[in-house]
């Protein structure tokens, strides 16, 4: 039985890291964390371009790792679109590697988190107004729209949001 992977996306502080692991708690299955945030709690310094790529191959290989042990679905905090937009962002472009990656690597299914959650202040977080929540909103919306993959964006409160999710879920199959 192949595995069904379900990429939960979108700006910071709209509920991913909660929705993903609530969703594979109602699926009996495991969750991928997002990598960049325990790699950037343990750097003692600024994180930096190259840091990127780090948290790239970190986010692929706990991916790998853990489908081992997913049961019927994976659910991914993220992947590496997330860290496409952010190197573009603060850095003006994004390494061909994370490109490349981008481009081989497949999923079955986009959760959209909107942004109609407040925004929760967080020492890893840098986009705090609504202008740039929006941008960034608008940037991951382009981004599962022109995936050929299906997406379901899911909003409201952390009940709600799980709902919406596992209907998408339920339409996978």
């Amino acid at each position: 039985m192949s595995i069904k992977k379900i990429v939960v996306i979108g700006p910071e502080s709209t509920g991913k890291s909660t929705l993903s692991e609530e969703l594979a708690a109602a699926l009996n299955t495991v969750w991928v964390p997002e990598y960049a945030r325990n790699y950037l709690t343990t750097l003692s310094r600024l994180y930096e371009a190259h840091d990127l790529l780090i948290i790239a191959s970190g986010q692929l290989a706990e991916e790998d790792t853990l489908q081992i042990n997913a049961n019927k679905y994976l659910i991914c905090d993220t992947d590496l679109y997330v860290i496409k937009v952010w190197s573009e962002h603060k850095y003006g472009q994004c390494h061909a590697t994370i490109l490349e990656q981008i481009a081989t690597r497949k999923y079955d299914l986009y959760l959209l988190t909107d942004i109609d959650m407040p925004w929760e202040e967080d020492p890893l977080r840098e986009n705090p107004s609504a202008e740039d929540r929006t941008y960034f909103y608008n940037i991951y919306k382009d981004i599962v729209m022109q995936s050929g993959t299906p997406w379901k964006s899911v909003n409201g409160n952390k009940a709600e949001r799980l709902s919406q999710a596992l209907e998408a879920v339920k339409q996978l199959g």
